[in-house]
């Protein structure tokens, strides 16, 4: 018997009868000894459709699009920027699909995904990759932060950069405190803005390229040839150009990063799970191709990659490549549009952020791997002391008081970036873990949502995510700098410390056979719980469009 019951009961039961038979028992019990399947103690499920796809695709359109794609830029030219960008969407949209599978079939109340690792893979990887989450998106909250401030040192303002970082630190926590339908809405109109200035940037980009600015002059793809598509990086000639696009490729990483996880941890708040996470998912991949092939396609052809206010060691206020290319083309005042447009993009990511990294730490806390206090939740279900501490260690922002703005943004964007691959990574394992026991337990026709190419897709991604995991500093090789190397890799051993001390502490054995994997507590509940769903029909023709945009 597994700690949440018996794994072998679809073997014994036969097939989708276990289902039934399984559960009988399992109706208000407490699963784990501290997650309860009773609704009265659970999350609010205040988070609709519209909510859940504009928190993920809100939280992967940050400033790692809007600022940091113009250190990648500067760094090895525009080719190896779009081809990289394309290659992580690639990544990133199997990831999403292996979560939307996993939260669709268990879309419990107050369960993230370390608690799926714990359940179907291992407790002391669950226990290692929830710490890692949340140490990444605390992170992630200031580098959010730090970015904000960035871009309103543009306006050299008489505000000292302490009191912009407060105001947007207050803001973000004032808006994850109150309930999560304010959460949600406000995410909404956040992510709008952002979809607003996106589509109106890649508009005004196109314009730019076919000479409709001010100065008419017809770039197109002039850039690409001068200064070249290509920098070389490290080495000469072919070397140079792969290491160029490889590390374009791990430095995209940092504006995907917990971006599809937004979703899964979203799902046990989410008003009819089963059918709103499937959508959501589904048209992940083709907002991104929209936000991200073609925006980092069109950066690259606005702006030159030697342009010298491009972020660096040294440039920060102007840092935006679009504020930049705007710039270039001569149109007056539009850059303040923009730069104001992307501080609110700063705003929303970071907002989203906080709310991960408190649900993160609330089912740390609900699963006995962190201090009880941060179960406690407001009566609007509001887990308020994980979102407290959450918010009170993004008060590293203030880093950026004593030190260069741009490089305190890196050093945070490196930290996040290998812990989201280490996320990612654990991830993918616990999604094969989980579709290996479906199958050895006959249970894999009973999965409500199945995403194309598995389970060769997530093997895919996860030789592709370890080998960037790795090679993540593999520049400090070239040339030695231990600052890049702590960046790039001081989170691996951190993991792992984890890992190996909560296994040796609890005595925990090393494999778990797949017909002993539990993947039947909370399934009947939630069959109940979505069984009386309704999907609503469109009245008219503009409920039809909103219903296919929301």
């Amino acid at each position: 018997m597994s700690k949440y019951g018996d794994g072998n009961f679809a073997e014994k039961q036969g097939g989708g009868e276990a289902l039934d038979v399984a559960y009988s028992h399992n109706q208000g019990q407490v699963m784990d000894g501290t997650i309860s399947l009773d609704a009265n103690h659970q999350l609010q499920r205040g988070l609709k459709s519209r909510h859940i796809q504009f928190l993920a695709l809100g939280g992967a359109i940050g400033t790692g699009l809007f600022v940091g794609s113009g250190g990648i830029l500067a760094t090895v030219g525009p080719a190896p920027l779009w081809l990289a960008y394309l290659s992580m969407m690639l990544l990133v949209w199997i990831v999403m699909n292996c979560i939307g599978e996993m939260c669709t079939y268990l879309p419990l109340r107050g369960i993230t995904l370390p608690y799926f690792t714990e359940r179907f893979v291992d407790a002391s990887l669950g226990f290692a990759a929830g710490w890692n989450y949340w140490y990444a998106y605390a992170i992630l909250v200031a580098a959010e932060a730090s970015a904000g401030a960035i871009l309103l040192n543009y306006w050299e303002t008489p505000v000292p950069t302490w009191a912009w970082i407060t105001i947007i630190l207050v803001v973000n926590l004032v808006l994850n405190i109150i309930a999560v339908e304010v959460f949600g809405e406000a995410e909404f109109w956040f992510a709008s803005i952002k979809f607003i200035t996106i589509m109106g940037l890649i508009i005004v980009g196109l314009v730019i390229m076919l000479g409709g600015g001010p100065n008419h002059n017809r770039l197109g793809f002039h850039y690409w040839n001068d200064p070249g598509a290509f920098k070389e990086y490290l080495a000469p000639g072919a070397t140079g150009r792969f290491a160029a696009y490889w590390t374009a490729f791990i430095r995209a990483g940092f504006s995907f990063i917990t971006s599809p996880e937004l979703i899964g941890l979203a799902a046990g708040e989410t008003v009819a799970p089963r059918r709103n996470i499937p959508k959501a998912a589904r048209r992940f991949l083709g907002r991104l191709a929209v936000f991200y092939g073609i925006s980092s396609l069109i950066v690259g052809c606005i702006v030159p990659s030697d342009n010298k206010n491009l972020l660096s060691g040294t440039s920060d206020a102007s840092a935006s490549p679009w504020v930049i290319g705007i710039q270039l083309a001569g149109i007056g005042g539009l850059n303040h549009v923009i730069n104001a447009a992307i501080l609110t993009s700063a705003w929303s990511a970071g907002n989203a952020f906080l709310y991960s990294g408190s649900r993160i730490l609330y089912s740390l806390a609900q699963n006995g791997q962190a201090p009880a206090i941060f179960t406690r939740t407001t009566k609007r279900g509001v887990p308020y002391t994980a979102v407290l501490m959450t918010w009170a260690f993004s008060l590293l922002a203030y880093l950026n008081v004593s030190n260069n703005g741009a490089q305190v943004f890196t050093w945070f964007s490196n930290l996040s970036t290998i812990s989201g691959y280490i996320g990612w990574i654990v991830l993918l394992i616990t999604y094969l873990r989980f579709r290996q026991a479906l199958k050895v337990q006959g249970l894999l026709a009973t999965l409500p949502f199945k995403t194309p190419g598995q389970p060769y897709a997530a093997w895919f991604a996860l030789v592709m995510i370890s080998i960037l995991t790795l090679t993540n500093g593999f520049q400090v090789f070239v040339k030695w700098n231990y600052k890049d190397f702590l960046a790039a890799y001081i989170t691996l051993p951190a993991f792992l410390v984890l890992y190996f001390g909560h296994k040796i502490w609890h005595r925990m054995p090393f494999h778990k056979p797949a017909g002993e994997i539990d993947v039947l507590t909370g399934k009947k509940e939630m069959d109940d719980m979505c069984a009386n769903d309704v999907e609503p029909v469109p009245r008219n023709w503009l409920e039809k469009i909103w219903f296919w945009i929301a």
